[in-house]
């Protein structure tokens, strides 16, 4: 089976945010690298990116005089993402989701995708599936046993899907048996309080969802003389014969035919004029028909509204919270299993044995399983941690050495199995030889943990469905042969996924596909045309400024001409 295409980040546009007053900014395959002085506004693409995928607006990040920040990003998706999308009643284009995000000068926030209102939560989850962002101190997630394991499971493909539902069905009977034990106590009152609910049940017999339908219908019942009046009404305005909308609109369609072909914009207003005449038409046979369908029921009526009252009295009974809706769905769920619960206690001590039986069948089998997936996850993250102690070493940690650690609780305990297994991993780590490997929190630099990062996503890669990466100071605590080497495997990184890089070192800036460069006007803001993508020639005086903050300094241009010419060889070789 084909692999289905990554997503990618293919433009952002921001309107009022920061220092930014106006920007559109294409983002393309490959390593894209955004530089430029401090404080004029790389870090603030990075913050309209976060408020697209969801991040927590402020009413602060609005520009100065501005009165809302406008951020749309346009990203490519596959199917998949598509149709979660459309479920959640978003709008997808030509494989594109297009998301917007509006924050008011007063603080008030709003997301859009496609054009239709979402909420920040909803996008928030999306966006952990179209792009990973990491800053310095995402490195830290390293340090969390959930991340560890997380990356050991994607790395070697490690499913848990069927100790999941061993699990979970181990859980619910686990329920079982505590909620029968402490209902055996008091089982002669339980059993007749549920046989006269069953029984109540039983006679109205409730669907899903009835209580909404039989509401729509009474509500249509009750108002037949008012729909008809007024829909005839409509009409009779409409095809009246003496002064006829339809029939003028129509002439007007034909007028308009004669003009065709006289100017294609014209051509583009006479379709859209033709599909809304015809749409119109459309719409009024529909009414047409709605009411010769319709006419008023008497008895249905009574019936319904009998039917309602029936419905009512056994939620109001029986029903459980305040929440009429959801008071309903779980009347049903109660009645479908009144039954289940009647046999339970009625069985008694039996029935508690029986269930019991099936615990520790179940238990055997998720031990198995846990025990299959501690295999897995064990030989799993030996081959990612020596993948990753190859890759940290070629990044100027010619001795750095990292292992992960697997512990794994005991199995005969039914309360150390969790959603996930048994298993606590920890990546340990030292960076010199002969040292002993500790965690990565009492051992490694912020500058360590971003090569660490760094070389663990080169390695996962192409495990990974996330078609876009951004790293903002992945260099910092870096510099000279290192960062050469971190700009080399953004590079190869870049091969497998779309790699945006905020960066101010040259050394790895060298190595991009494309340039971006954010520069200050003279009043110090950044506007659209500060934003832009460089020439070679630019590209080199850029990469001579981050060398010796002289650009204009001809033996800054020559070292920068040089880095790029090595980079040049370095790839071709």
């Amino acid at each position: 089976m084909a692999k289905s295409a990554k997503s990618k980040l293919e433009e952002i546009s921001i309107r009022g945010l920061g220092v930014i007053d106006s920007s559109n900014i294409e983002f393309h395959d490959g390593l894209t690298v955004l530089t430029g002085e401090t404080g004029a506004g790389k870090t603030m693409v990075l913050t309209a990116l976060g408020l697209v995928l969801g991040n927590k607006s402020d009413s602060d990040l609005v520009r100065l005089g501005a009165e809302r920040a406008t951020v749309t990003g346009r990203f490519s998706i596959d199917k998949n993402l598509a149709q979660i999308i459309e479920e959640n009643g978003g709008s997808v284009e030509s494989d594109c989701a297009i998301i917007t995000r509006t924050v008011s000068a007063q603080g008030k926030s709003r997301v859009l995708i496609g054009g239709a209102l979402t909420s920040a939560s909803f996008v928030a989850d999306l966006g952990l599936q179209l792009v990973e962002i990491h800053q310095q101190s995402s490195s830290l997630r390293l340090t969390k046993a959930n991340t560890v394991r997380e990356l050991v499971d994607s790395f070697g493909r490690v499913s848990t899907d069927k100790y999941q539902e061993l699990f979970s069905q181990f859980n619910e009977l686990t329920r079982r048996v505590t909620e029968l034990k402490a209902q055996l106590a008091r089982r002669d009152s339980e059993i007749g309080e549920l046989k006269a609910f069953a029984q109540a049940f039983a006679e109205v017999k409730p669907l899903p969802g009835e209580i909404e339908l039989i509401e729509n219908e009474i509500s249509k019942l009750g108002s037949v003389e008012e729909i008809n009046q007024i829909l005839v009404n409509g009409l009779n305005n409409i095809e009246n014969d003496e002064i006829s909308a339809i029939n003028s609109l129509l002439q007007t369609k034909k007028d308009l035919e004669k003009l065709r072909d006289k100017d294609l914009s014209l051509d583009l207003i006479i379709d859209k004029y033709v599909e809304n005449t015809l749409n119109l038409q459309e719409t009024m046979g529909d009414i047409a028909s709605y009411l010769s369908k319709l006419e008023a029921d008497p008895k249905r009526f009574d019936y319904l509204q009998n039917r309602k009252s029936a419905i009512n009295s056994l939620i109001k009974k029986y029903g459980k919270g305040s929440d009429k809706t959801q008071a309903y769905d779980q009347l049903i769920l109660d009645g479908q299993s009144a039954q289940m619960r009647i046999d339970d206690l009625s069985g008694g001590e039996e029935r508690i044995a029986q269930i019991q039986k099936q615990l520790s069948e179940l238990f055997n089998l998720m031990r198995n399983e846990a025990a299959q997936i501690s295999k897995s996850r064990e030989a799993a993250a030996e081959k990612l941690a020596l993948a990753v102690t190859n890759e940290i070493r070629a990044l100027s940690m010619p001795n750095g050495s990292l292992s992960i650690k697997l512990n794994s609780k005991d199995s005969s305990n039914t309360s150390n199995f969790q959603s996930y297994g048994l298993d606590e991993l920890e990546i340990l780590f030292c960076s010199h030889q002969g040292g002993k490997e500790l965690p990565l929190n009492k051992v490694a630099s912020g500058g360590e943990l971003s090569r660490i990062m760094l070389g663990i996503e080169v390695v996962i890669a192409d495990s990974q469905n996330i078609g876009s990466y951004i790293f903002d100071e992945v260099d910092a605590g870096v510099g000279g042969k290192a960062a050469i080497e971190i700009g080399r495997r953004l590079s190869q990184l870049a091969q497998k996924a779309q790699v945006i890089v905020i960066t101010h070192l040259a050394q790895v800036a060298v190595w991009a596909d494309h340039h971006l460069v954010v520069k200050k006007n003279e009043s110090g803001s950044v506007t659209q045309s500060d934003v832009v993508a460089v020439s070679e020639n630019e590209r080199r005086v850029e990469i001579a400024r981050m060398l010796s903050g002289q650009e204009s300094s001809e033996t800054a241009q020559q070292h920068a001409a040089e880095l790029l010419q090595v980079v040049r060889e370095s790839m071709i070789s």
